[in-house]
């Protein structure tokens, strides 16, 4: 079973790397659940690709204005 280091740093099974395809290098993100549970997922380049495909652009609106509407939400 992995232990946390003294830096908190935790080997992951070589076993584990290989059914989540995660080899040496390789970026992820890191979440942990109101349950303390931690969830490492590889980043991909290109998952978010197409994602707002479709999502109607008001161009009249400003990066600024955009940026502002999404903190006031």
């Amino acid at each position: 079973m992995p232990k946390v280091s003294s830096k908190r740093q935790i080997t992951l099974p070589v076993d584990q790397c290989r059914l989540a395809g995660i080899e040496p290098g390789d970026e992820y993100e890191c979440f942990v659940d109101n349950d303390g549970h931690i969830t490492i997922i590889k980043k991909v380049a290109g998952a978010a690709q197409g994602l707002l495909r479709g999502v109607d652009v008001d161009r009249d609106v400003s990066e600024d204005a955009s940026r502002q509407s999404s903190i006031d939400t």
